[in-house]
């Protein structure tokens, strides 16, 4: 397959020796690349070789049909993006019929990103997607939650451990719990994810922000709000992930302005097991195999056999 924006074919792996495997709460990926929710879909098959990624996973299913938000919905900012998408949605069980065999086919692990606006609306999904073919679910409880007048669900600790209880109480898969960043102690809600059966947490959704044109005196988001994605938000990711590493004895996915290796490097350092690329890959759909391609070099670089020997290294230095 002909990279078409670069008119070459993305390289794969070619250092058999560096072990690039990470285990994320009893799924075995064969290397911890794989892209962030709502940034990628089978129609992507003809730009990369999908098989070299770790995991693929889906954009975010509801229980029913739903629209999204209206245009604009996704706009430039200085480094990075603006998007308000309002995450539209097929519903359940027309994902289940027609978009889950896409996926299937990529020869890759999938993990299916469900969403909710109601505690149950979480609980039907998982109950649609039971028995079918994905290896993990993701709970996206960073989405606006009509239950508590548009508030993300983990902003209520106890809210957010009902709906991943009962979300892991229907599946047999392993489920990773996706975070907001807005939340005062990530750790705090790291930790009742953990508590409430999670296998792992992704950490984390983008942050929230605004965009305004001078010319109009208007938002440039239809939405007027919306979520600040990519290499902008990297530190602040880096720093959520440590923090949520530091409170939990599952994995964490790193995830936030992740455009290269070295930057995998970084998140595995800061405690991520694996990681989650979204805001690069609309500039350039074929940057997550060139990553992996590159991991097995930089692995050598920085003296390690196996990737996974990374996790979790970073040393505070402290003064006496």
């Amino acid at each position: 397959m002909v990279d078409a924006a670069r008119g070459r074919e993305p390289a794969k792996p070619t250092c058999p020796q560096s072990d690039l495997t990470v285990e994320l709460g009893g799924l075995a990926l064969v290397n911890p690349v794989m892209p962030a929710s709502g940034c990628f879909g089978p129609e992507l098959v003809d730009l990369m070789p999908v098989d070299v990624l770790g995991a693929v996973v889906t954009k975010t299913v509801f229980a029913t049909a739903r629209p999204g938000n209206p245009a604009h919905r996704i706009t430039e900012v200085s480094n990075g993006m603006l998007n308000s998408v309002g995450i539209p949605s097929r519903g359940a069980a027309e994902f289940r019929r027609s978009g889950l065999g896409g996926y299937a086919k990529l020869a890759a692990p999938v993990v299916v990103s469900i969403g909710g606006l109601s505690t149950r609306e979480y609980w039907r999904v998982a109950d649609e997607l039971a028995g079918t073919g994905h290896a993990a679910l993701e709970v996206n409880v960073s989405c606006p939650n009509l239950e508590r007048s548009g508030a993300t669900l983990d902003s209520d600790l106890r809210a957010m451990s009902e709906v991943v209880a009962g979300v892991v109480a229907r599946s047999a898969k392993p489920v990773l719990v996706k975070l907001s960043p807005q939340l005062q102690t990530i750790g705090d809600a790291a930790k009742a994810a953990q508590d409430a059966g999670a296998s792992a947490v992704t950490v984390c959704n983008s942050f929230p922000g605004m965009a305004v044109s001078a010319d109009r005196r208007e938002p440039e988001l239809g939405n007027g709000t919306g979520g600040v994605s990519g290499p902008a938000v990297k530190p602040l990711a880096l720093r959520l992930v440590w923090l949520a590493a530091q409170a939990i004895d599952i994995p964490v996915v790193g995830c936030g302005g992740i455009r290269s290796a070295s930057d995998v490097a970084e998140f595995l350092i800061a405690g991520a097991t694996a990681i989650q690329i979204g805001t690069a890959t609309f500039a350039q759909p074929y940057l997550m195999a060139q990553i992996v391609a590159e991991l097995p070099v930089l692995a050598r670089r920085l003296g390690v056999d196996r990737l996974a020997d990374l996790i979790g290294t970073v040393t505070i230095r402290s003064e006496d």
